[in-house]
């Protein structure tokens, strides 16, 4: 392909793109320089770059990443390495066919096409499958989408919403009645899993917020966690606790708290979750978190991280979809970038929008019309 039939851009960790210009010098080509002088915010690395090729209608053609090693003063030079792999490589993640992002994008194909096709690009993307006390038959809902992920031979990821007290009666105020109901819940849970492969996030901002909590409810909190990870583990999940996000909890704090729920038996812990940090703040935090949890890995909620906060964690204007979902992310302790908030369904009564967890479908297009791809 002529250079002129294509654009190139870079990015470094997920955040916004770069077009690289043309130059004529010998072979037509796409060339720049990059300055590393300034790369210090995750020591000497690893930074995972990412080359993009769009066509003339912002279609993406190629991508490839690698992992890039910023000398310090009397280091050797800088070194690429090939992306990382991690305990989720190689997994295909499930994908709704009739998500509400899909479903919007059939309606508009005719009447709204250019809005569709931005809506395509949400559709097109697997995200995780939220279970809680609206499921009247949590057992038999976690088994049809096993069923239905199987025929496409993926891996559903869930995200378990459901402990008492959640979101200390915020937007997302609710949960299980009782710890005991709690447990049981869990088990209806674990029920439907049957021992096949599924990733499951567990009980997003239960860690780091439960300083709304008297300490005996703290305590009763973090042992409900813990038997949740061994009940869990015990059907072969792939099971990740939740540790907020970057601008939250101390990382010392935070590991405290993951080692109290049992993260020590599960595979590693959350961040992120429904936020919009970017990812090097992500990545960054996760780091610290993991030296504190004994080495444990993370996965990263990229779903509206594409232009990062802007302070506010509530349908906040400006953001853009991040990173497609993936396992390949460059970094030995991220095990996956994944969607685990749906983007356009409504964080809640906020910069107007509706309930939480109502799709918006207004919302969702201004994060895909903002994408970097």
């Amino acid at each position: 392909m002529a250079g002129g039939e294509y654009e190139l851009y870079w990015q470094v960790d997920g955040d916004r793109l770069n077009r690289l210009p043309d130059n004529w010098e010998g072979v037509p080509h796409k060339e720049d320089q990059i300055d590393l002088s300034g790369w210090n915010w995750k020591g000497r690395g690893p930074y995972r770059i990412t080359f993009v090729a769009k066509n003339g209608a912002g279609g993406v053609l190629a991508e490839q990443s690698v992992n890039i090693y910023v000398a310090n003063s009397g280091d050797a030079p800088a070194a690429l390495t090939p992306a990382s792999t991690g305990p989720l490589a190689g997994m295909k993640f499930y994908r709704d066919p009739d998500s509400s992002a899909k479903l919007q994008a059939d309606a508009w194909r005719h009447s709204r096409p250019d809005d569709a096709r931005q809506m395509d690009k949400i559709a097109a993307e697997s995200r995780a499958v939220w279970i809680g006390g609206w499921n009247q038959n949590v057992a038999r809902d976690v088994d049809s989408v096993m069923r239905a992920a199987a025929a496409q031979n993926s891996v559903p990821v869930f995200v378990v919403y459901n402990i008492p007290s959640r979101d200390c009666g915020g937007y997302s105020a609710g949960g299980s009645a009782s710890a005991d109901a709690y447990r049981l819940w869990i088990r209806d849970v674990a029920r439907g899993l049957a021992g096949r492969s599924a990733v499951v996030v567990l009980e997003p901002d239960a860690l780091a917020q439960m300083d709304c909590l008297n300490s005996e409810n703290r305590s009763g909190r973090t042992a409900m966690l813990k038997d949740a990870v061994d009940v869990l583990k015990s059907q072969g999940a792939k099971v990740y606790l939740d540790a907020g996000h970057a601008r939250w909890i101390e990382p010392a704090e935070m590991g405290r708290r993951l080692r109290d729920a049992g993260v020590g038996s599960a595979d590693g812990f959350s961040l992120n979750v429904s936020n919009f940090l970017a990812g090097a703040e992500n990545v960054a935090y996760g780091e610290k978190v993991s030296a504190a949890a004994g080495g444990k890995h993370f996965v990263v909620d990229s779903s509206r991280n594409g232009n990062g906060s802007n302070g506010e964690w509530c349908n906040p204007l400006g953001r853009a979809l991040g990173a497609r979902p993936t396992a390949s992310t460059g970094h030995p302790l991220a095990d996956a970038f994944l969607w685990l908030k749906a983007p356009g369904e409504s964080d809640g009564w906020c910069n107007g929008g509706p309930a939480a967890g109502t799709w918006w479908p207004e919302y969702a297009l201004d994060l895909a019309r903002r994408a970097a791809y």
